[in-house]
């Protein structure tokens, strides 16, 4: 009977109405008057007390102030910083070999010759490729070493990178990138810039010159595609290959391998060699300067 009396007091007692009264202190004024209960004041804290924590909860799952929590964040961001990271060195390395390849065709054009002097003050390191090419395994600092060595001693290197661009085609030298039978002819009015050599699976392609690589790259139409900078205003290209040999950036001799044939790119329908020469900016035959046979 005691606890039931106790509970039915304690139930009243939440239930009683008070009388809240705002009053003026001057003129004892009541300003405003409100009835409470406990059970009404109860109630209206524990709302409050819900909506603002809904609110709070929707607000940290909703927004990205969930990165703030601690462990949270760190988490999830990760693998996002990680291939932010990856894909943010890639196109670094994309953009340091289109300003080399431009700054080379721009010289080629201007009709800049470039000479032993300038390859001594140029810096040693190059930029990593942007894409998996296959490298030959050398130390890069010690292949360069190598290429300057060959250039200050060969006469033949030497002369051709501080030669005039006034030297003509037919004086030049150039050695066969690969041997084999021409499936496809240079043609300007079908815009067929070069010729398509069939050769054996994984025969080596040469460099027709010395010179420097401008371009080492990979791309939808053409694969797998090597661009090399002569002497004399002369540019090459070996396109459709099955790996590269040479990175942008590297100086190669005549004769020497820079790719592997192959069957790479959309444009290309079996295993042979796409080689184009350029002189001052324009297409050439290069059926009139070497021979495949």
């Amino acid at each position: 009977m005691e606890e039931q009396k106790q509970k039915k007091n304690w139930r009243e007692r939440l239930k009683h109405t008070y009388r809240l009264v705002i009053m003026n202190e001057e003129t004892f004024e009541d300003v405003a008057s409100y009835r409470l209960s406990l059970l009404n004041v109860y109630v209206l804290l524990s709302s409050i007390i819900v909506l603002v924590t809904i609110g709070v909860v929707l607000f940290i799952v909703l927004t990205p102030a969930k990165r703030l929590i601690p462990g949270y964040g760190e988490a999830n961001a990760l693998p996002e910083l990680v291939e932010m990271n990856r894909e943010l060195d890639s196109l670094e390395a994309a953009l340091q070999a289109q300003r080399i390849y431009t700054d080379h065709f721009r010289r080629m054009l201007s009709g800049e010759v470039e000479t032993v002097q300038d390859i001594q003050n140029e810096p040693v390191e190059f930029p990593d490729s942007a894409l998996d090419i296959q490298r030959i395994p050398e130390d890069e600092e010690i292949r360069r070493e190598v290429s300057m060595a060959e250039l200050q001693t060969t006469p033949v290197n030497n002369e051709l990178i501080s030669r005039s661009t006034d030297l003509p085609l037919e004086q030049m030298y150039f050695i066969a990138p690969i041997r084999g039978e021409i499936s496809s002819h240079f043609n300007l009015d079908e815009k067929h810039f070069g010729i398509d050599v069939l050769a054996p699976k994984d025969s080596p392609i040469k460099a027709a010159l010395p010179g420097r690589v401008i371009s080492a790259s990979w791309n939808s139409d053409t694969g797998f595609t090597i661009i090399i900078q002569h002497a004399n205003n002369v540019v090459t290209e070996y396109k459709h290959n099955s790996a590269l040999l040479k990175e942008t950036g590297d100086f190669v001799k005549a004769g020497e391998a820079v790719a592997i044939i192959g069957n790479t790119g959309e444009q290309t329908n079996g295993t042979h060699l796409h080689f184009e020469l350029w002189h001052n900016g324009q297409p050439i035959n290069p059926e009139k300067y070497i021979s495949f046979h």
